[in-house]
C-alpha cells in the first residue's frame, strides 16, 4: 500500500505491508528510492512482519525541499516518520549505502528506538578517511552522470546490460529513481544540488566515532564484488566497525555488487529473518 506520512512539515512517501510481527523499516541509498526494497519487503511480509520502505526527502515521490539534506535533518525526518507510522513496537531499521549511514547516525543519537539495525553495504566506512581522499577529488569522482533527457527505454537497456542478473521488477524499481517525462525521457527525482549536498554531508559524517554510541544489535551486510583492492579496504572498515559496535554480526555476500537488496533480495531478507529468529536482535 502506498501512503504519505506527515513528518516535520514534509510529506514522505512510503510503501507499507501489514503484519503482526516485528516491524522492519527500510531506507534506500543516495539517488535511489524505496521501491528498490520491494522484493525484500515482500519476503519479510510473507513471514508475517510489518514492513515500511520509505522515500527519503528529495527522493522518489516524497517532498523535495530546497534545504535540509544533512544528517541532522534526515535523522529527524526518520524519527518523525516512525512517530507518524505508530508501528506499536521497536522496529528493525535497515539502510543500504547512504541509507546505512542514516540508520547508523539515527541509532547513535536515539539508541533506545531501534530493536536492531541492518547496514547493507554502507554505514561503516568513513569517506574522509580514504587514503588520499579530498573533498575536491570526491566531488568530481562521485558526481552523478547527467541522465536528464535520456529515453527511458535506453536507460532500462543500460541497466540491464550492467546488471544482467537483476529481475525485471528490480530494473523497474531502479527506474523509479527517475521521473518519466511526457516525451518518454527521464530526469532524476533527486536534483543535482541536493545530490551534492548529501554527498558533502557524507564527506563530513563522523561515521567511525558513532559506533560506540550504538546500543542496538547491528547486522552488517557488505558485498564482495570481486574487486580485490576495493574489497580489501571494505574489509578493514567492516572489521573496525565490528570491533567498535557493542553487539555486531557480519554476513558477507560474495560475488555480489553494491545493490544487494536488488540483486539478491530473498537472500538478504532471509539473512535478516535468521538474525531475528535466532535471537540476535533480542
Amino acid at each position: 500500500m502506498d501512503r504519505w506520512v506527515e513528518a516535520r512539515g514534509l510529506k514522505l512517501h512510503v510503501r507499507q505491508w501489514d503484519g503482526r510481527r516485528t516491524p522492519f523499516v527500510l531506507l534506500h541509498g543516495l539517488a535511489s528510492n524505496g521501491r528498490t526494497w520491494e522484493a525484500v519487503a515482500r519476503r519479510l511480509a510473507a513471514a508475517g512482519h510489518a514492513v515500511v520502505a520509505a522515500d527519503q526527502r528529495g527522493h522518489g515521490l516524497s517532498d523535495k525541499p530546497e534545504s535540509g539534506y544533512g544528517f541532522d535533518d534526515v535523522r529527524s525526518d526518520l524519527l518523525a516518520l516512525l512517530e507518524g507510522l505508530n508501528l506499536g513496537e521497536r522496529p528493525i531499521l535497515a539502510g543500504q549505502s547512504w541509507g546505512g549511514h542514516v540508520v547508523l547516525d539515527f541509532a547513535a543519537r536515539y539508541p533506545d528506538v531501534p530493536r536492531g539495525i541492518v547496514l547493507v553495504d554502507g554505514g561503516y566506512a568513513q569517506m574522509s578517511a580514504r587514503p588520499g581522499a579530498t573533498w575536491e577529488r570526491i566531488s568530481v569522482e562521485l558526481r552523478p552522470p547527467n541522465l536528464i533527457g535520456t529515453p527511458r527505454a535506453d536507460l532500462a537497456a543500460r541497466i540491464r546490460r550492467m546488471h544482467p542478473a537483476w529481475t525485471d521488477d528490480g530494473i523497474e524499481a531502479t527506474l523509479a529513481n527517475f521521473e518519466t517525462m511526457p516525451d518518454g525521457t527521464v530526469r532524476p527525482w533527486l536534483t543535482l544540488d541536493h545530490h551534492m549536498a548529501i554527498l558533502r554531508a557524507l564527506w563530513e559524517h563522523p561515521t567511525t566515532s558513532l559506533f560506540p554510541l550504538v546500543r542496538a544489535p547491528a547486522l552488517l551486510v557488505p558485498a564482495d564484488s570481486g574487486d580485490a583492492e576495493r574489497v580489501a579496504a571494505k574489509r578493514e572498515a567492516v572489521d573496525r566497525a565490528a570491533t567498535s559496535l557493542a553487539r555486531c554480526r557480519v554476513h558477507w555476500f560474495e560475488d555480489t555488487a553494491h545493490d544487494i537488496h536488488v540483486e539478491r533480495p530473498e537472500d538478504l531478507a532471509d539473512t535478516m529473518l535468521a538474525a531475528l529468529g535466532d535471537g540476535f536482535f533480542g
